[in-house]
């Protein structure tokens, strides 16, 4: 674990969503720093990715649903801080139930924003992909036109301008996150790909040249406890949470990956489109220049990935 000092002991955490993919990194990581931490999950994955730190005293976990109002009430009113991870991640499970999706990444913001006070902090993630289509060899930072195109990014934009304009709030605008977590996901396109190379030791890429940013699990998690530390000078503020090093093509990525996996066979389709459209490249200067920086390369991940595939070998873990 890492050794991390949060600075403020005995202060009590809410994570919506806590036993996810980034909350079954988060909590441990958190619990380990001597919080009190309360999960509300409603496990629609039937995942058991909280049983190797529920044995902790300092660890409530709910199970509901955040859309339950009353809950959602009852256990912000007893937090110094509040993390809400509680989203439907990703275009494909979005576009699959838009409305739950709205639901639950748009109005779990103004639900929160209406119960909180002044006094309490919000530490709320959101993505990149909210920029869309970038400029050609520009990075995308906090000031460039917000263009979403799919309902994950509309409704996690939406989200965004609701906390910001209405609680003393930092948001993360998070990078496509990769790595291994309890609540393992293998439909992120890192974790995918790496599958795919371990797997089936071949992939077919459509419209390859599309340019994304990456980052490390554990490095989101670290920078929630950053954004904890330093909240007085980072309060009110979106940032940029990625890897500088990584804004790769998807033919880039692949050709990491095959660094580590020499018979990986990477095919083009160049009659056929992506439905997923994001190109853009990302500017993280701005959270880096308040004094975070990631621990974890894209090789440290790839690397991290081969070893969990080596035996986790079920097809079940995405959110399609």
């Amino acid at each position: 674990m890492e050794d991390v000092n949060l600075g403020q002991e005995n202060r009590h955490v809410l994570v919506t969503g806590g036993a996810g993919y980034i909350g079954s990194v988060l909590v441990p990581m958190i619990l380990n720093q001597g919080f009190s931490v309360t999960v509300i999950d409603n496990f629609m994955y039937s995942q058991t990715s909280l049983l190797d730190c529920i044995y902790d005293e300092r660890l409530t976990v709910i199970y509901d649903d955040i859309r339950n109002i009353d809950t959602l009430k009852k256990h912000i009113a007893k937090a110094d801080i509040i993390i809400p991870l509680a989203a439907i991640v990703g275009a494909p499970a979005c576009d699959r139930i838009p409305q739950t999706a709205y639901e639950i990444n748009q109005l779990q913001a103004q639900h929160i924003v209406d119960l909180v006070s002044k006094d309490q902090l919000i530490i709320f993630p959101v993505t990149n992909s909210g920029y869309g289509i970038g400029q050609f060899d520009t990075e995308c930072d906090e000031n460039s036109p917000l263009n979403p195109l799919s309902v994950y990014g509309k409704t996690k934009v939406e989200a965004e301008k609701i906390i910001l304009d209405g609680a003393n709030a930092v948001t993360f605008r998070l990078a496509t996150v990769f790595g291994s977590a309890p609540r393992m996901r293998i439909d992120l396109l890192v974790n995918d790909f790496v599958y795919r190379a371990f797997n089936d030791r071949f992939v077919v890429l459509f419209e390859s040249h599309f340019k994304r940013n990456y980052i490390h699990i554990r490095d989101v998690s670290l920078a929630f406890i950053h954004g904890i530390n330093n909240y007085n000078t980072m309060s009110g503020e979106a940032y940029n949470v990625g890897l500088s090093a990584a804004n790769f093509s998807k033919m880039e990525l692949c050709l990491r990956i095959k660094q580590y996996v020499p018979d990986f066979q990477i095919i083009e389709n160049e009659f056929a489109e992506d439905p997923d459209k994001r190109d853009y490249i990302v500017s993280n200067k701005k959270i880096e220049e308040t004094g975070w920086a990631p621990k974890y390369s894209l090789d440290y991940g790839i690397k991290e990935l081969l070893k969990t595939y080596s035996f986790l070998r079920m097809n079940n873990f995405n959110n399609k």
